[in-house]
């Protein structure tokens, strides 16, 4: 008789599990996309002096390791500016600074919340509520007359994540997270590069103010001359007039300098988190050392990028989002318990024998959804697409960047030294024109050309130096924070660990 009242309690207890069952088993055929595609990379850029020595087409190729976590230095003290040093400093201070630095750093105080919120769903749900309720004509006992109920009590509940849906959501706002923390560093990354690059232009306009300021009293000299030779019967008119040309023309260079510095010191300003009103930086003459660049250096570096960290861990969140919405085909299975006390007296509220309690548990699975389901898998499956097409994107602009950088180095160094020879032979040329204009021997015209000429190859000049300080900082942005590489280190800070221990 047991027997058959135990099997009479089991089929019903098969048939309600049954559907249980069956999505365990679809639950295991269902498999979401995991892993980044693979970054290979080469083992040293295009444009490194070794690379460009061999064959196109020969060296290794690697695969590159995410290093995002690997320390970046403080690269700008190779300039050995303690200006430098100290706007990169004031810009990236924790307290005030630069403003769009304050702005990461609340966007990663959100994800970092909403990753809280999302991993809170798969904890215990614990509650507490007391209410009381006037009601008639639900107790057939009372004839009709109404009735008070007081209750007081608490309540938990608890969703198993039997088919991974919460613990995927939770993974996908965590990696949320993360990207907006590699954000936050190619935020600092830019931020430091553009204050270096901006006081380095400023240094450059100083230097060129300089150079077209004394080129305007070596016009005026010419000036004075030329009017006494005027004064004396020995020139016209006309050739004062092309000196006071000459000066008047290049003082407005100079204003125009003047113009732009006022600009560029604002823009310091700005990025210092400072009012330009109470920011100044007085000229002095441009003693910033320019950094030597290694040879060889490894392109595996591209790995600590920040932008390329935040690509790779929207592609991990993409990931998880598209189990998320493949577990959505599977039941939702929660456990609820209450417990308390209710009673028409709330004087008898908490005595025992008021006391109720439930348990219970709940499946849920939608059958007809019109599709829902579907489409959130395939709108899942769409920005998993479009992370990677913007993961492969920004490790190809990774590669560009560089490159690009490289080549400047290269080709600037290469138009440096051509330069320094047009000056040169441009200031001699100056020199004897000058001399020879004094004795007679030359006109005005071929005076005032060789000034010109002087003054064009000594500008351009300056404006070669400057891109190359700019291409050395726009290099250090390109690789992330540096040109050592992730190995040496890792390495390194990890030999300091080592030693501070001992």
């Amino acid at each position: 008789m047991h027997a058959s009242i135990a099997t009479r309690l089991r089929q019903p207890l098969r048939a309600a599990l049954a559907p249980l069952m069956a999505a365990l088993v679809l639950a295991g055929c269902a498999t979401a996309p995991s892993g980044l595609p693979d970054m290979a990379t080469p083992a040293q850029f295009k444009e490194a002096p070794t690379a460009r020595a061999a064959a196109p087409g020969e060296g290794q190729w690697t695969r590159a390791v995410p290093a995002e976590s690997q320390p970046r230095g403080e690269w700008w003290r190779a300039f050995r500016d303690p200006i430098l040093d100290s706007l990169v400093e004031r810009a990236v201070r924790d307290e005030g600074g630069n403003t769009s630095i304050q702005q990461a750093v609340a966007r990663v105080r959100q994800a970092r919340a909403l990753a809280r919120i999302t991993d809170a769903d798969r904890s215990l749900q614990l509650g507490a509520g007391a209410g009381a309720t006037r009601q008639q004509g639900l107790d057939r006992n009372q004839s009709n007359r109404p009735s008070t109920l007081i209750n007081a009590g608490l309540t938990a509940s608890y969703e198993l994540d039997l088919f991974g849906r919460l613990s995927r959501t939770s993974e996908a706002a965590r990696l949320d997270a993360q990207q907006r923390e590699a954000l936050l560093q190619s935020t600092r990354l830019l931020v430091q590069a553009e204050v270096a690059q901006t006081y380095l232009a400023l240094r450059a306009v100083d230097a060129e103010r300089v150079l077209v300021r004394d080129n305007v009293e070596a016009y005026r000299d010419t000036l004075r001359l030329t009017q006494r030779r005027q004064q004396a019967g020995d020139v016209a008119d006309l050739d004062v007039a092309r000196v006071q040309t000459e000066v008047s023309a290049t003082e407005s260079d100079a204003i125009a300098l003047d113009r732009r510095r006022a600009e560029l010191e604002h823009a310091l300003a700005v990025l210092t988190g400072e009012p330009p009103a109470s920011f100044g930086i007085r000229p002095e003459n441009w003693t910033t050392a320019l950094p030597s660049i290694p040879a060889g250096v490894p392109a595996t570096v591209l790995t600590r990028r920040p932008d390329v960290a935040a690509s790779q861990a929207a592609v991990l969140a993409a990931q998880a989002r598209v189990g998320a919405a493949q577990a959505a085909y599977f039941p939702d299975i929660a456990l609820t318990a209450g417990g308390g006390f209710a009673s028409p007296e709330i004087g008898d509220l908490f005595k025992w024998s008021a006391r109720s309690w439930g348990i219970g548990a709940l499946l849920s699975l939608p059958i007809l959804d019109g599709g829902r389901r579907e489409a959130g898998v395939q709108n899942a499956s769409g920005q998993l697409d479009e992370a990677l097409a913007d993961y492969r994107a920004q490790v190809l602009n990774a590669f560009k960047d560089v490159e690009d950088q490289l080549s400047a180095i290269r080709l600037l160094q290469e138009q440096a030294q051509v330069q320094q020879t047009a000056v040169d032979s441009a200031r001699r040329a100056t020199q004897l024109s000058d001399t020879r204009y004094r004795n007679g021997y030359i006109s005005q015209l071929d005076l005032l050309d060789a000034r010109r000429s002087e003054l064009r190859n000594q500008r351009q000049a300056l404006q070669v130096k400057a891109a190359q300080y700019q291409a050395a900082v726009g290099l250090v942005r390109a690789l992330g924070g540096g040109w050592d590489a992730p190995a040496r280190v890792g390495a390194a800070a990890k030999s300091e660990e080592n030693s501070s221990r001992s």
